[in-house]
């Protein structure tokens, strides 16, 4: 799984982490957006934000390796706060590579490179780069729990008729 990771950032980033840093920039507001996960922050364009437990309050400790699959979210000027974000939550902090990272009841914010839509949250629970990866709610918490789904499982297939190949 790692190796497929890797080959994503390399196409989506060329295998540069500053690359991919730069387009962490694009956006400098937290919003909430509603997902499978209840409401979680997101950035100005609906992409998911996250926290890294491997890290200490208002100090990244991800590695620059880890920044090439979870780019930090870094802001050049003030972010603002949308409907239902605290304000006061908002932070920044330097990180190891000497960028303003944008924090959150001061816990650093990431993205992560599988997501691939507005509202995506597919690094949940992830366990990468020494810890644990979780989307925040509102109050800047972590939400540890997985995803809810909003359609029935699909029912078991019809068992085949005795002595006959099921065609």
């Amino acid at each position: 799984m790692i190796a497929a990771v890797a080959v994503v950032v390399f196409a989506i980033g060329g295998g540069n982490a500053k690359a991919t840093q730069s387009q962490a920039t694009a956006s400098s507001a937290i919003s909430i957006r509603s997902t499978s996960l209840g409401k979680t922050l997101v950035d100005a364009n609906g992409r998911t934000l996250y926290l890294f437990e491997g890290d200490r309050a208002n100090i990244s400790t991800l590695s620059s390796a880890g920044a090439a699959v979870w780019p930090r979210f870094v802001s050049s000027g003030p972010v603002k706060a949308g409907n239902g974000v605290q304000a006061g939550l908002i932070g920044t902090t330097t990180s190891p590579t000497g960028v303003k990272q944008v924090t959150y009841q001061g816990h650093p914010l990431y993205y992560y490179v599988g997501d691939s839509s507005p509202g995506s949250t597919r690094g949940q629970g992830l366990n990468e780069f020494g810890a644990l990866w979780y989307v925040l709610g509102p109050s800047g918490n972590a939400i540890t729990s997985a995803p809810s789904t909003s359609a029935a499982a699909p029912a078991a297939p019809a068992p085949a008729p005795a002595g006959g190949y099921g065609y």
